[in-house]
């Protein structure tokens, strides 16, 4: 039995036993966090840099870019170096602040991805009131919600989670701290304020889920109505993506924080926490790119301004 107060590191699930396999893990989730950082540091600068993509839409955009860079970031460096060096340990304190970290980020963003919903629907089924409702304060409001909404969350869970005591051992099966995974460690029934809170969470989330879902049949209605082809076909593009990605996000966090604690396959845990952690923000910015014309420009620019840039810089080295 050991107590919580004499636990001073965890051990995180390891990947794979055998050196080899655990420098292709290390190699194949360095290129999946290379491709993140890429592909939201382009949509960023794109963003910024392009006066034409300041709007609502875009806005909220640069918002997710930043909630995805600072997710994987929260969770696949420490795995990543676990794998290089074969090791399992995180501290105590490093184990508090992955779980505060990424609690923050991911109900942050998924409070945003309810937003831009929202900006969606009224862009298209209240297109005259849109400057109205989406005006530049009222964005950095929402913006500024989200994202203090999902700080207190944080705040709410690491205090209920980090005040169990812990009676289970310090072997966490997960590559990362997660609230579940450390649930299963603490004495039993001492859990039971932190499972309601969660329940709570899972409400609100679903709640969100079904303003997303009511706002998108409120914008499939309105798409079917317009006369115009092309003016239905730009409109799901921008709208599907978004869809595709909350359902991902919504479904894969609801079977991890719901199902029951004691009936969880590791190797079935493992998978889901990839799909919700790890892959959002890799393919984020390539779903959200893919049909925006808009968007496209303003990355292409990106681009070839920084292979100009740095063929100049070399040019001028090689002189």
């Amino acid at each position: 039995m050991s107590n919580s107060s004499s636990i001073t590191e965890f051990l995180l699930l390891a990947f794979a036993d055998t050196r080899e396999l655990q420098l292709l893990h290390f190699v194949l989730f360095l290129g999946i966090y290379l491709a993140a950082l890429l592909g939201n540091g382009l949509i960023l600068t794109a963003i910024a840099c392009d006066h034409r993509l300041h709007i609502p839409m875009y806005f909220f955009l640069l918002n997710l870019a930043l909630l995805d860079l600072g997710c994987i970031s929260t969770t696949l460096p420490k795995a990543m170096a676990n794998s290089l060096w074969n090791t399992r340990a995180i501290s105590y304190a490093g184990c508090a602040a992955q779980v505060f970290l990424f609690v923050f980020l991911m109900s942050a963003e998924y409070s945003l991805l309810t937003i831009m919903a929202y900006d969606r629907y009224v862009a298209i089924c209240k297109p005259l009131h849109y400057r109205i409702l989406l005006g530049s304060r009222a964005c950095a409001q929402m913006a500024a919600a989200a994202w203090g909404s999902g700080f207190l969350n944080a705040v709410l869970h690491i205090f209920n989670t980090f005040s169990l005591p812990l009676c289970q051992g310090n072997a966490v099966n997960q590559f990362f701290c997660e609230i579940p995974q450390i649930l299963k460690l603490s004495c039993s029934q001492s859990f039971l304020s932190e499972v309601w809170v969660l329940v709570g969470n899972v409400f609100i989330d679903f709640g969100c889920f079904v303003f997303i879902v009511l706002s998108y049949v409120q914008i499939i209605r309105a798409v079917l109505r317009m006369p115009s082809e092309q003016g239905r076909h730009k409109a799901f593009s921008m709208c599907l993506p978004h869809l595709a990605v909350v359902s991902l996000f919504i479904s894969t966090v609801m079977f991890t924080y719901l199902k029951p604690l004691s009936n969880s396959s590791p190797s079935l845990d493992l998978v889901v926490a990839v799909l919700y952690s790890v892959m959002p923000p890799a393919v984020n910015p390539f779903i959200y790119s893919m049909r925006n014309q808009e968007l496209k420009v303003a990355l292409n620019k990106v681009i070839a301004f920084t292979f100009f840039t740095a063929g100049k810089l070399i040019t001028c080295l090689h002189k």
